[in-house]
This record gives structure tokens, C-alpha cells and sequence, in this order.
């Protein structure tokens, strides 16, 4: 919006077409604006006693959170909005698309976190499970339907091999479905220590703002030999303004959390960043520069399988992994650092694979 007016006053002026500057300005915007008004958010959450159960069940240093208010996703879906709308291209077709997904992630984050103040399971995981379906189904359809994969609609990236893409046929909305339910289950997951999947989001997203730039430029993708996809470039704009958020939120979030971001923000950025790794036709990257989240996802289907096995031993002292090195004697911080620098690595060996080939 603002860059469209800068440019029709500046005309001679190309500053404000190029993607890099409005996704760093974007960026900034996201940032500030939960720097500004991420108190008073928290403020209002205590207000009207938005605020976390803890369980009984789980870490008994957890305990002392009860009463950190909840919902924090909210102001951080408002700061990518913003950034967004004052910032991108609207007139382009990923970008209408990732907002209309973001609303749709954030309803079902939002119906969940409401539901849990009433009872503590919140939304029926049926329902859950659904309405991730119909999203996956919706997903499915803008790719078929989009002429910019018109020669590549069911077809995903392999890695370290020269222009080859693996054809899924007819498994290709199965594989959008299990990419979509693995990674936002994942994220939310791993959203159980303060600052834990704020940080490793805002590292991940990162990945995809170069990745969907390097993709969206015929001249860079060419060099490197991954998939060219015409008008994806502006999702870096998008990309980098979800790391921005998730990093603003870290300010409030980091331990000791002053509001934790609850289903309304897990739930969101995790269908937003499947999302982007299903559109850039990048799943198997979203495997392993966001590896520790499939991890802790993996490590709470090993605890209960192993439990149901062997009826009743357990395989951690508690699932997700983040729990089990808790109950091992490791400080919460220093668990959230070490996940962060191990997603950082990650993140690194997922950028140089675009190169080995």
C-alpha cells in the first residue's frame, strides 16, 4: 500500500519496487509495532483473565507460570497484517493467498484458545483435524489452479540432485495434508518453554524469506539450479516479516514469558510456515532447517507408542524432548538457546544444499 504510493509520487525512484527494501521495511514495521503496543496487549489479557492453566502433570517448575497471560498470537498476527498490507505487493497472487491462509490458521488458533478457558482440552481434536483438512484442500486448490505452476502443479523439490522434481500424482494432496498437520502440530508442540518457538520460528522463517527470493529471480535460481517460480519472490516480504514478528514477540516472550503466545499464535505461525514450504515447493528444506520441531513432534509419538508397548514404561521422562532434558537437571534457558543455536546450524546446512547439487 505505502510502497505503491511512494512509487506513483517518486516515479523515477525504483527504491520502492525493489523486494529487499520493502521486506526489511515490512520487517521493521512488524517489529515496532509490538515494541509499541505488545504492553498494553498484555495489559488487556490480564484484564479480562486470558491467562494460562498450567497442568498438573507436567514439569512442577511450570507451576509458577500459572496466571502468564495467554493469546499473545494476537498482536503477533496483527504485526504481520501490518506489515503486509503498508508494505507488499497486494496486487500479487501468493501474497492475497498467505493472508486469506493466515486468517483461516488464526480462526482455528483463536476457536481453540477460547474453548480452553471453558474446558482445558479446548477444541475437539476431530474438529481440529477437519478444519485443518478443508485448509489443506484449499492449499491444493489455489496450486492446481495457479498458472504459475502450470508445468510443475504436483511436483516437489529434491534435494542435492540438479534439476530433478519428484512427481507425487495423485499423493500430492495426501503429502499436502501431512505436511500441513505435521509441521503446525509440531510448532505447537514445541511452543512449551518461554521463548522457545518464537525464536526458532523467527530463525526458520528467515530461511524462507531467502529461499522464496532466491525462487521468485529467474537470474539467481538459474545459478543455483533450483525450481524458478515467476511472482513467488514477493513471499519473502511475507517471510521475513512472520521472523520479525516472531522476534518482536520474543521480547515479551523470552523467560521469564510475560504472555505466552498460546494456539492463536503456535497454531498460526505453524500453518503459515507450512504453507510457504507447500508454495515454494520446498517441503523437504522445511524437514531440515525446521528439524527440531519434527524432533519434538517425533519424541512425543516414541513416548506414547513406547508406553502403549510396553504398558506404561516410559521411553523419555517426559515428552516433548524439551521436557525430558528439563526433568534431566538443564535450566529453561539454556534449553532455549541450545535449540536456537542447533536451529540455526540446521538452517545453515539448508541453505548450502541449495548449492550442492
Amino acid at each position: 500500500m505505502i510502497s505503491s504510493i511512494l512509487s506513483s509520487i517518486f516515479k523515477d525512484v525504483a527504491l520502492f519496487k525493489y523486494i529487499t527494501f520493502r521486506a526489511a521495511m515490512s520487517s521493521i514495521t512488524s517489529l515496532l509495532f509490538i515494541f509499541i503496543f505488545g504492553r498494553s496487549l498484555v495489559n488487556l489479557l490480564k484484564k479480562f483473565s486470558l491467562t494460562e492453566k498450567i497442568r498438573d502433570d507436567g514439569p512442577k517448575q511450570h507451576l509458577k507460570k500459572e496466571g502468564t497471560p495467554t493469546m499473545g498470537g494476537i498482536i503477533i498476527v496483527l504485526s504481520i497484517f501490518l506489515g503486509t498490507l503498508l508494505w507488499a505487493d497486494l496486487s500479487n497472487t501468493f501474497i492475497r493467498f498467505m493472508l486469506i491462509a493466515t486468517s483461516l490458521f488464526f480462526i482455528l488458533g483463536f476457536t481453540d484458545d477460547i474453548l480452553k478457558f471453558k474446558s482445558k482440552k479446548g477444541l475437539i481434536p476431530k474438529y481440529k483435524l477437519i478444519f485443518q483438512f478443508i485448509i489443506s484442500i484449499i492449499i491444493f486448490y489455489f496450486i492446481t489452479k495457479n498458472s504459475n505452476y502450470s508445468n510443475f502443479r504436483y511436483l516437489t523439490n529434491i534435494l542435492f540432485i540438479k534439476n530433478i522434481l519428484f512427481d507425487l500424482s495423485f499423493l500430492y494432496l495426501p503429502f499436502i495434508i501431512l505436511v500441513l498437520l505435521g509441521t503446525t502440530n509440531a510448532v505447537n508442540l514445541t511452543d512449551g518453554l518461554d521463548g522457545l518457538a518464537s525464536g526458532m520460528l523467527a530463525i526458520v522463517f528467515t530461511l524462507f524469506a531467502i529461499v522464496t527470493y532466491i525462487m521468485g529471480n529467474k537470474v539467481f535460481s538459474d545459478y543455483l539450479n533450483i525450481l524458478f517460480i515467476k511472482n513467488i519472490g514477493e513471499l519473502s516480504v511475507f517471510s521475513l516479516t512472520c521472523a520479525s514478528a516472531s522476534l518482536g514477540f520474543l521480547w515479551f516472550n523470552s523467560y521469564p514469558a510475560e504472555v505466552f503466545m498460546g494456539d492463536s499464535g503456535s497454531i498460526t505461525l505453524g500453518g503459515i510456515l507450512a504453507t510457504i514450504a507447500i508454495l515454494s515447493k520446498q517441503e523437504i528444506l522445511l524437514l531440515i532447517g525446521g528439524g527440531l520441531f519434527a524432533v519434538e513432534a517425533l519424541s512425543s509419538l516414541i513416548q506414547i507408542y513406547y508406553f502403549k508397548l510396553t504398558k506404561g514404561k516410559r521411553f523419555f521422562k517426559m515428552a516433548p524432548l524439551h521436557h525430558h532434558f528439563e526433568l534431566s537437571g538443564m535450566s529453561e534457558p539454556k534449553i532455549v538457546i541450545r535449540f536456537w543455536i542447533v536451529t540455526i546450524l540446521l538452517v545453515i546446512i539448508a541453505l548450502s544444499t541449495l548449492k550442492v547439487r
